[in-house]
């Protein structure tokens, strides 16, 4: 799942990623990613205008990173599985993998007590203490990771903020179970959401 010029960004946590740096303003941003251009922005939470979310793109239908800021401050980053940039961590890249030897390599780090692994009710792997979850998406034929990256001084007001409405849908998602437990779901399969006429943007 690689192109021809696909950048290298290692996960700095809880800093940031790459250039990226987690309380970064939008034009701070959008200078650190000069090879990128602003494709569109949108309503990244239907229950809150406080949060900004921004897609950059390599070309005019190529979104490549979506950033996401709370009161214009970098909170969250995302990298496209297809077009975006390899995010990695102790130099394993993580975007745009096959989801089974990413989920080994981070059941490896939690068994060796490296990382706290948690499961969100998607069943997405993540770790807190990174602010990183591996989500999925789904390319040509194929179903890869897509990391989604958040700063600690916004992880924990979010975890807590869905932790009674719409868990795992934004940022970074909120983790129900830890690694080895029994998975639980929060809210329940048929709960209903109330988003009026906003849908999320990807």
């Amino acid at each position: 799942m690689s192109r021809p010029v696909r950048p290298d960004r290692e996960l700095m946590p809880p800093q940031g990623v790459g250039p990226l740096w987690f309380g970064m303003r939008l034009a701070e941003v959008a200078a650190a990613l000069p090879d990128l251009t602003a494709l569109r922005r949108f309503q990244a939470d239907p229950a809150s205008r406080r949060t900004l979310g921004v897609e950059f793109a390599a070309g005019r239908a190529e979104p490549a990173v979506r950033t996401y800021f709370v009161d214009d401050r970098l909170s969250c980053v995302a990298a496209d599985a297809a077009h975006g940039p390899q995010v990695t961590l102790w130099g394993r890249q993580l975007t745009g993998r096959v989801p089974d030897d990413l989920e080994r390599f981070l059941g490896h780090a939690h068994a060796c007590e490296v990382v706290d692994v948690s499961y969100g009710p998607r069943g997405n792997p993540g770790v807190d203490g990174l602010g990183l979850v591996l989500r999925l998406q789904a390319v040509a034929d194929r179903v890869v990771t897509r990391p989604v990256l958040v700063g600690r001084a916004w992880a924990d007001p979010v975890h807590r903020r869905l932790g009674r409405r719409d868990p795992g849908m934004r940022m970074g998602g909120l983790h129900v179970a830890r690694c080895g437990c029994a998975p639980r779901s929060r809210p329940p399969p048929d709960h209903a959401t109330h988003w009026g006429s906003w849908r999320p943007p990807f």
